[in-house]
């Protein structure tokens, strides 16, 4: 009987590994925001090392307060002036190392998402991916059925694209709940 049910001509897997797919992206970037996150912070050694020989000689040329030691405050300060210079540029280029290489990343992920997504779409175009009843659906049948083509004797067949919209919304509120 050819044509009795839409959904099996492409498997009946077709909304569940669809959605798995977006679940999996949407927990990628959530993973990879953490590591950026971390990354910033994880390499701190460097930094706490310059900020406590910063604070060290401040409090070096504070304690020499004296109009005999001026000169060898001067002298203390001018280094904690230099170390907090070195400081700076050290954050700037890790800062900029670690963005470089956390958006090349993103922009990997966007970009893998995007053929995915485009490769769904032209596989399950004008296919249901799945079908709904009518009554669960009521105001909104014709939406989730667009690109599909319809009804079918009381059910809403839904369409790729709002399958992977409402897949995609999903899958953010729950990889809210996900902790790496």
């Amino acid at each position: 009987m050819e044509g009795e049910n839409p959904i099996e001509d492409r498997g009946f897997l077709g909304a569940p590994v669809t959605f798995f797919l977006v679940v999996v992206f949407q927990l990628l970037s959530k993973w990879l925001d953490q590591l950026k996150k971390k990354g910033s912070s994880n390499n701190n050694t460097k930094e706490a090392e310059l900020r406590s020989e910063i604070k060290q000689l401040l409090r070096e040329a504070t304690a020499l307060s004296q109009p005999a030691t001026f000169a060898q405050a001067a002298k203390l300060r001018r280094s904690a002036a230099t170390k907090e210079k070195e400081l700076a540029l050290y954050m700037e280029k890790h800062n900029k190392d670690v963005n470089l290489s956390y958006d090349l990343y993103g922009n990997v992920l966007i970009v893998s998402k995007v053929v995915v997504y485009l490769i769904l779409v032209l596989w399950f175009w004008r296919t249901p991916i799945a079908m709904i009843a009518k009554q669960l659906v009521q105001p909104f049948g014709r939406l989730l059925s667009w690109g599909t083509g319809g009804h079918l004797a009381g059910h809403v067949m839904v369409g790729i694209i709002p399958w992977l919209i409402l897949s995609t919304r999903v899958s953010k509120y729950v990889c809210k709940f996900v902790e790496f």
